[in-house]
C-alpha cells in the first residue's frame, strides 16, 4: 500500500508514526510545503524566551530520522490539486521549479491552518508579523533584542496572543493587547481568573485594550508606526498578529466537501467524502465530550489522537474517534491555569444550560507555611444544573496544579456526575495535597446547591 500523507504538524506526524508502527513496510510519502519538517509552534514561545536555544529543536522529527525508517520526506513540495478519480496528487517543487504526479492508495490530509490576516489598511506593512511557524519564530526572536523596538501591539488575546505579549514584556517592552472580545483569554477561562491574570499582565507591563475593533494599521515609510482601532490609537514599533486562523484548505474546494468555514468535513472514522481521503487536525471538527456535537478545537492533543487513529483506519482498522474535552493550559508569568469542557461564560454560545460552584483554597493544610509553597488555588467546576453531569472545569494557582483538569476531562468524557466526584479517592500527602481534594470539596458544594 502506498500511502500519502500532506503535512508534518501534529497529525501529519502522528499518522506517520502511526502507520510505522503497525505496519512499517507501507510505502510513505510525507510532504511539507515549508523547508522544515513538523515545527511545533506550540514550543515557539519557549525559543523566543531562550528555554530552548536552537529553533531546528522545537520539531518532532528530522528527515534523517524519518528516512532512516523507510519514510520518503518531501521538503519545499507543495500539493497543489487531488484528482481523487484518478488517486493522484499534482506535486510542486519549490526547490527545483518542477512538476510531476503522483499516485496513492490512501491520501491523508494534515493540511492545518494559517494565520487570519485582518482585512484592513496597512496590513501589508513591514513589521507586521505572526507568530505561526519556524520563519516567524526567527524573525520574532531577532525583535526581542532589537533596540529600537520599544513599543509593541499584540493582536487577539488567545494562548497565541499571550504568550507573545508575556515574551516582549519580559524583553522589557511597552506591549499592548487588542482584542474585540471584552476580557483577555476570555475563550479560556471565566472572569473571576481573567481579572487576576489581567491584573498580573498590567503589572509588567501589558496594557489590555478590549472591546476593540482594529480600524487600521499605519506606518511611514513603509513600517508599522500605530494601530488604529474603533476607541483609541497605539503606538507601535512591532504589530504581533494573533487574531485566529483559517483553515489551509483553498485548493480542496470540488475535491473533498467542505463545510461553510472551509472545514474538511469528515465522518467519525475521519474519512472526507472521498473514502480514501482522510483528514485530521486544525482544518476538521471533532466530537466534543460535553455536548456530544462537533466542535472546533485545534489543539496538537486532537491532532495526535486524530493522526493515530486515521492510521488505524485506513490501514483496514475500524476505530471511530474518541471525543474530547478540549483540555489546555498556559503559563502567565507566576500563574498557571488550565481548563477544559464546558465554561460559565461559553455555555450559552453552546446551547447548554450549566451551573457553576467556585472553591478558593490553599493547595496543602494550613500547618504548611506559605514559604514551603502552600499557595492559594482557584477552582471552578462546571455542570449540568439538573443531574449533575461534570461539563468542564477552571484551575488556576501559582503553583503547578495543572494536572487536576485531566482527572475532570476523564470525568466529561466518562459522562460522571458531582456526585461521582464528590467522593472520589485522591491521593493525600501533606506536602503536596489536602485530604479532601479540591476537586472534592467543589463536588460536594455542587451536590448542595444541586438538593
Amino acid at each position: 500500500m502506498k500511502v500519502i500523507v500532506v503535512g508534518s504538524s501534529h497529525g501529519g506526524y502522528e499518522t506517520v508514526r502511526g502507520i510505522l508502527a503497525a505496519q512499517p513496510d507501507t510505502e510513505i510519502q510525507w510532504y511539507e510545503k515549508g523547508d522544515f519538517l513538523s515545527f511545533l509552534s506550540c514550543g515557539m514561545q519557549l525559543y523566543l524566551e531562550g528555554v530552548v536555544k536552537d529553533v531546528n529543536k522545537v520539531s518532532y522529527a528530522t528527515p534523517e530520522g524519518m528516512q532512516a525508517q523507510g519514510v520518503h520526506v518531501f521538503l519545499n513540495s507543495e500539493i497543489a490539486k487531488v484528482q481523487p478519480d484518478q488517486h493522484t496528487v499534482h506535486v510542486i517543487d519549490h526547490a527545483s521549479g518542477q512538476e510531476r504526479d503522483e499516485s496513492y492508495d490512501k491520501l491523508v490530509l494534515s493540511v492545518g491552518a494559517v494565520p487570519f490576516d485582518l482585512p484592513v489598511p496597512g496590513h501589508d506593512l513591514q513589521n507586521v508579523y505572526a507568530m505561526r511557524g519556524r520563519d516567524w519564530a526567527m524573525k520574532l526572536k531577532a525583535k526581542t533584542v532589537d533596540p529600537s523596538v520599544k513599543n509593541v501591539v499584540v493582536i487577539g488575546s488567545g494562548y497565541i496572543g499571550i504568550e507573545a505579549a508575556e515574551v516582549f514584556a519580559k524583553a522589557g517592552m511597552h506591549v499592548t493587547v487588542i482584542d474585540l472580545l471584552p476580557r483577555l483569554l476570555s475563550l479560556y477561562l471565566d472572569q473571576e481568573f481573567t481579572d487576576i491574570l489581567t491584573k498580573t499582565m498590567t503589572a509588567h507591563g501589558i496594557y489590555p485594550a478590549v472591546g476593540q475593533g482594529i480600524k487600521s494599521f499605519e506606518g511611514q515609510d513603509g513600517h508599522v508606526t500605530k494601530v488604529v482601532t474603533d476607541q483609541g490609537e497605539y503606538p507601535a514599533d512591532l504589530v504581533v498578529s494573533a487574531a485566529g486562523i483559517r483553515p489551509a484548505t483553498g485548493f480542496l474546494k470540488g475535491v473533498v466537501d467542505l463545510d461553510d468555514h472551509g472545514l474538511i468535513k469528515i465522518n467519525d472514522h475521519l474519512q472526507t467524502s472521498e473514502p480514501d481521503i482522510y483528514a485530521v487536525g486544525d482544518a476538521t471538527l471533532v466530537p466534543f465530550a460535553p455536548t456530544g456535537k462537533d466542535n472546533r478545537i485545534a489543539l496538537a492533543t486532537v491532532a495526535r489522537r486524530q493522526g493515530r487513529i486515521a492510521a488505524q483506519n485506513l490501514l483496514g482498522g475500524d476505530f471511530p474517534m474518541v471525543p474530547v474535552s478540549g483540555s489546555s493550559a498556559l503559563s502567565v508569568f507566576d500563574y498557571h491555569f488550565a481548563s477544559t469542557g464546558i465554561k460559565e461564560g461559553t455555555s450559552d454560545k453552546l446551547g447548554v444550560k450549566s451551573a457553576s460552584v467556585l472553591v478558593t483554597d490553599t493547595i496543602r493544610p494550613k500547618f504548611v507555611p506559605e514559604s514551603d509553597g502552600n499557595t492559594k488555588v482557584w477552582f471552578k467546576l462546571t455542570f449540568d444544573p439538573e443531574d449533575g453531569r461534570v461539563l468542564g472545569a477552571q484551575i488556576m494557582s501559582k503553583a503547578d496544579v495543572t494536572a487536576n483538569i485531566n482527572a475532570i476531562s476523564v470525568a466529561i468524557q466518562a459522562n460522571m456526575t458531582v456526585a461521582d466526584l464528590a467522593y472520589a479517592d485522591f491521593f493525600f500527602q501533606p506536602g503536596f495535597d489536602r485530604p479532601w481534594n479540591i476537586i472534592n470539596v467543589a463536588a460536594q458544594k455542587a451536590l448542595v446547591d444541586l438538593k
